[in-house]
């Protein structure tokens, strides 16, 4: 497409060049309008027209396809990085490139068949000057030489400041995100939300304006430069051309005629420069991005959607399995683990502990979504590995504290999900709030107990071997809540199904088979208790 696009655009040039040389020709020789003339400048708007026409849908067609591919690329790159290390890169970063970098390239796209045109179009005009006098033509490709030098000392400063702001974007980006996220706690504290304001996002978008500007300034001038150098062109053949070179009206007038035709397309060349040079900057910041996230991708998941491993496992085993990362005070770290821990399928397992005891840092080893740093994980006495981790991943369905709810059943394409989708949303008491259609959720916009009931409502769906549930009853009311430890989990129990819940209700505990709790990281208690429930509840 982009070699269709430049063949295309350079003969829209040679069109330009040849109306340039006709309309300088009937200029000058008055009285001439033949029919054959007249045939001919309509032939060449026609040429001219539909040759710009062509370049510019085929590159459009092609910019849309690769802004699409880029798109792709970098979203499945972000799904193979494992989750501790997208977590470090940051989700910011990762949502500039993906918005405001991916504009930036598809606007230079854009721009590309015009700039081919304009260059062709310069191309031809200089052909034109030099048939009616190379000398001339060679003593301002001189001048131009000089003049180019300074236009690019000129902006190479607007491509340092282009950078600069680069940078500064994906910290605003991240102040976005932070006021999305935390805009309840921002209304609900005046002093917060004011120094948000202005220290926070004061001082990044500042910053961003100032290099922003900085850069455009720096464009501005070396595109009005162009200008001036044009008038001095001109200037240099109207008072000087006649005594140097003795060129006659004929080609005097086609000089002046064509370097103020052409100074429209030089202008758009030099106009193209801050367009080409964000997306420059745009583009090596998604190359590092890619290479960033290359660099993390360390997993060779399944490819195959339809598979399904290990429906029914024996025995899972975690031996000497830890975890290490820096904590929130300071540069000391936190150490989850060594750990030694055995799942069997119809367990009821409850993990407890306080607050920053590595709870939920457990339940994302336990379910693959983090790489144990020492240890091994075994499954039914395998070794789950980079290359197999994914499929492992599959014996999983979880409702993490911090969930995320779709709009639809992704994934789920049973001819019945329908039916069995509104038959759980009766059980979890949503049938007047829910519907399910073409697994499609009527709506998501409910209070957070009854969103974590959805979210249940999908694991269901999943019906995967292991479910783990990282605090799913802190937003359920009393009533639900004990529908949820009597009812919901023995019924996942008799079906078979491990059970791993994270859970501060200690009048539950009794319910469990196993209670485990950690401690700082470390395991303090891992009680095998088969106690009699009524007398463990008296």
């Amino acid at each position: 497409m982009v070699v269709i696009t430049i063949i295309a655009a350079l003969f829209s040039g040679a069109f330009n060049a040849g109306l340039l040389a006709l309309i300088n020709h009937l200029i000058s020789a008055s009285g001439d309008t033949s029919t054959f003339l007249l045939l001919a400048f309509g032939l060449l708007v026609l040429g001219k027209i539909t040759t710009g026409l062509i370049s510019q849908v085929w590159l459009i067609r092609f910019s849309q396809q690769a802004i699409a591919d880029l798109r792709r690329s970098l979203v499945a790159k972000v799904l193979k990085v494992p989750l501790a290390k997208f977590e470090k890169i940051g989700a910011g970063r990762v949502m500039a490139s993906l918005t405001d970098d991916i504009e930036r390239l598809s606007t230079a796209l854009f721009t590309f068949p015009l700039l081919v045109i304009n260059i062709a179009v310069l191309i031809g005009g200089s052909v034109y000057l030099a048939y009616l006098s190379w000398v001339m033509l060679l003593a301002i490709g001189v001048l131009m030489a000089i003049g180019a030098v300074c236009y690019r000392l000129l902006i190479l400063k607007g491509f340092h400041s282009l950078r600069f702001a680069r940078d500064s974007g994906d910290r605003l980006f991240g102040h976005f995100r932070s006021m999305t996220e935390g805009l309840k706690e921002l209304k609900l504290h005046r002093q917060r939300r004011n120094q948000f304001l202005d220290e926070d996002l004061h001082a990044t978008t500042a910053e961003f304006q100032r290099h922003s500007v900085a850069a455009e300034i720096r464009f501005i001038l070396a595109h009005n430069w162009t200008h001036l150098l044009f008038f001095v062109l001109i200037g240099l053949i109207l008072f000087m051309g006649p005594t140097v070179n003795n060129m006659d009206l004929k080609t005097m007038t086609g000089y002046v005629l064509t370097i103020l035709y052409l100074m429209g397309p030089f202008s758009g060349v030099m106009g193209s420069v801050s367009v080409f040079g964000r997306a420059e900057v745009a583009l090596r910041k998604i190359d590092t991005l890619g290479v960033t996230l290359g660099s993390h991708v360390q997993e060779r998941g399944n490819k195959d959607p339809g598979e399904t491993v290990h429906p029914n496992f024996k025995v899972l085993e975690f031996r000497g399995v830890s975890h290490v990362y820096p904590d929130e005070q300071g540069d000391d770290t936190f150490t989850l683990g060594p750990l030694d821990l055995t799942f069997k399928p119809g367990e009821l397992v409850y993990l407890v502990g306080g607050n920053g005891s590595g709870k939920s840092t457990l339940a994302k080893i336990v379910t693959g979504l983090y790489a144990p740093e020492t240890g091994e994980i075994l499954l039914d006495g395998t070794r789950v590995t980079d290359f197999n981790r994914d499929n492992y991943r599959q014996l999983f369905s979880a409702v993490f504290s911090d969930f995320h709810l779709f709009d639809d059943l992704l994934g789920l394409k049973a001819a019945d999900i329908d039916h069995r989708a509104n038959d759980y949303l009766r059980q979890l008491h949503l049938q007047n709030k829910v519907t399910v259609v073409d697994g499609h959720l009527s709506t998501t916009a409910l209070s957070q107990g009854q969103r974590k009931r959805l979210a249940l409502l999908t694991a269901y769906l999943e019906d995967r071997p292991f479910y783990l549930f990282d605090e799913w009853a802190a937003d359920q009311d009393p009533y639900f809540k004990n529908i949820f430890y009597h009812q919901l989990l023995p019924e996942l129990q008799q079906r078979g199904k491990t059970i791993f819940v994270i859970t501060h209700d200690d009048s539950y505990f009794y319910l469990a088979d196993r209670v485990i709790k950690l401690d700082s990281g470390q395991l303090q208690k891992s009680n095998e208790v088969h106690l009699q429930r009524v007398s463990s509840h008296q």
